[in-house]
């Protein structure tokens, strides 16, 4: 805090300080907060950092004050953003790949899995936050300060190929929609994507509003444009709702239904996005007492669970369009991005369609690709020490995503496009156990989150 007229608190040994949380609005008083003690005194341990140096994403850190007056939407609007963030991951160019093969294939039947996917999206992405929040410490730091050299290596490199993996994805997606509008080759659209480094480089000294801004821009434009193409396709609602809310019991017993929806949950869960929703949480300047803290907590999960539903009807919708057009009209094998966007003027007998289909893949790759990049920037100072500059340090990490993808089209040629896509999303799966378990051991443990820690119920649901 700044306020100087506060008697100061006695010190808890090993944290630092904190006498009160301020705000962007003189109209605001600072209120004294009482700091976060030992367990043993039946409250919060709070793990503030010595330093900013040590801080996830530190010249972001507790950017955004949080008012401890005001009505409910003042102070739930402080916490409208990270969601956003982490929900573009979950309608990335890998799931339209998924829910555009599902919905040609066997029509409505699988949103019953996107459904559940989605859920456990949700409560995956809650107990990433509460972690971030309360111990202000992301996942990757954790690792590194919980397990030994020879795992947390392990760890490092298993998360940096899903980072690749799912960057491939975007960047690929990105570049295969530049080509559908503008007819631009592959190579030098994935090379085009790089650029959103520069948006990266231009915001890093800013406040995370100008991202979240950003996010939310490229969001809306993708659930606008799919608003547009259902209202002319006109799907069967009634099928939406029974395909939705009744499982599909076949999927026992037909492999490509079964294929399919285990594609769709490994597209739909993204590893990254736990590492990235544990750090961004900590933009919020949140109280460092027990009360506080939990009002935080509800506010954030809030802000995560509104952004996922937001994502969950942008598959949802990627699925309903592809059954109402390629299925209904003889087209049940449409497999590839490009041809979806070709098939689809046809059915629906406009050219619109297509192009509104070719601006939200567009937009779905490059908002995908500035939250991969700031996955990327969270691991690899959360496992290993970084001395470099931030802007250096998202260069590095945007680089080792680009330049693979642009080898990759070189040698394999246009046709691999969509092999890529589907390779990237069973990387994805394979790396998810090794993010969830952490998660899992790190926001159970008493020691770390107190009172906050899962329940036993929660533990059960995890595993």
């Amino acid at each position: 805090g700044n306020s100087s007229s506060h008697a100061p608190h006695k010190a808890v040994a090993g944290r630092p300080h904190q006498h009160d949380v301020c705000h962007d609005e003189d109209d605001f008083e600072c209120d004294e907060v009482a700091i976060l003690l030992p367990k043993d005194q039946e409250t919060l341990v709070e793990w503030e950092p010595q330093n900013l140096e040590e801080a996830s994403i530190s010249e972001m850190y507790r950017s955004i004050k949080i008012p401890t007056h005001g009505n409910w939407w003042t102070k739930m609007s402080k916490f409208i953003g990270p969601g956003f963030l982490v929900a573009v991951g979950y309608m990335d160019p890998g799931n339209w790949m998924t829910d555009i093969a599902a919905g040609s294939m066997f029509d409505y039947s699988l949103l019953f899995v996107v459904l559940m996917s989605s859920v456990i999206a949700m409560f995956l992405q809650a107990l990433s936050l509460r972690l971030g929040m309360v111990t202000r410490r992301d996942i990757a730091q954790h690792c590194r300060d919980h397990y030994p050299r020879w795992a947390v290596t392990f760890l490092w490199v298993t998360a940096e190929i899903a980072i690749m993996a799912c960057d491939l994805a975007e960047v690929i997606g990105s570049a295969v929609a530049l080509k559908l509008l503008f007819n631009i080759p592959l190579v030098w659209g994935v090379l085009i994507t790089a650029l959103d480094v520069i948006v990266l480089l231009v915001l890093s000294g800013r406040n995370m509003r100008w991202i979240e801004g950003i996010i939310l821009t490229l969001m809306l434009t993708i659930i606008a444009c799919f608003a547009v193409d259902l209202w002319i396709a006109k799907p069967d609602g009634l099928k939406i709702v029974e395909g939705t809310f009744w499982p599909d019991f076949d999927i026992i017993t037909n492999s490509s239904k079964l294929y399919l929806s285990v594609g769709i949950m490994g597209a739909t869960i993204m590893p990254h996005n736990l590492y990235l929703h544990s750090s961004i949480v900590q933009s919020r300047d949140t109280p460092l007492h027990v009360e506080g803290m939990r009002e935080s907590l509800l506010f954030a999960t809030i802000d995560s669970s509104v952004s996922l539903t937001l994502a969950f009807f942008v598959n949802a919708a990627i699925l309903i369009l592809a059954a109402a057009t390629f299925h209904r009209s003889g087209h049940p094998e449409v497999a590839s991005l490009d041809t979806a966007y070709t098939i689809l003027a046809d059915v629906l007998g406009t050219r619109a369609a297509s192009a509104l289909f070719g601006v939200a893949l567009l937009a779905s790759g490059q908002q995908s690709t500035i939250t991969g990049t700031m996955a990327g920037q969270i691991v690899m100072e959360g496992f290993i020490t970084w001395s470099l500059r931030p802007e250096v340090r998202r260069l590095v990490t945007r680089l080792a995503a680009v330049l693979p993808a642009a080898a990759m089209v070189v040698f394999s040629g246009d046709d691999a496009v969509n092999s890529l896509l589907v390779l990237s999303q069973v990387v994805l799966s394979f790396q998810l156990p090794f993010v969830i378990f952490p998660l899992v051991q790190f926001s159970s443990d008493p020691g770390l989150m107190g009172e906050f820690a899962n329940s036993r119920g929660t533990k059960g649901a995890c595993f």
